[in-house]
């Protein structure tokens, strides 16, 4: 359920503003965005962990409010994210 170190490495370079970038907007939702996917798959099997669901409901809420942070601070960047990361249909 959790992300790998290595995957995590991977996420940071593809989603990095500058060498080094840990603590960006986007990074943290692509990060973000990858924990949900996990745990999406997660309740595929095991549908009755409510307790793991509460997590999930908070990270996408945590997701939510990184996103509209950006939208209000840069929307160009928003749009870019958004489209490269496929939130939204």
């Amino acid at each position: 359920m959790t992300v790998t170190a290595e995957r995590k490495t991977a996420i940071i370079a593809d989603n990095a503003r500058v060498d080094g970038d840990t603590g960006s907007p986007e990074v943290q939702v692509a990060i973000l965005t990858e924990r949900i996917a996990n745990l999406t798959e997660h309740f595929k099997t095991h549908a009755k962990d409510n307790h793991s669901r509460r997590g999930l409901l908070m990270l996408v809420n945590k997701r939510r409010s990184l996103l509209d942070y950006l939208k209000k601070k840069d929307a160009g960047r928003y749009a870019a994210l958004i489209a490269k990361l496929g939130l939204r249909k």
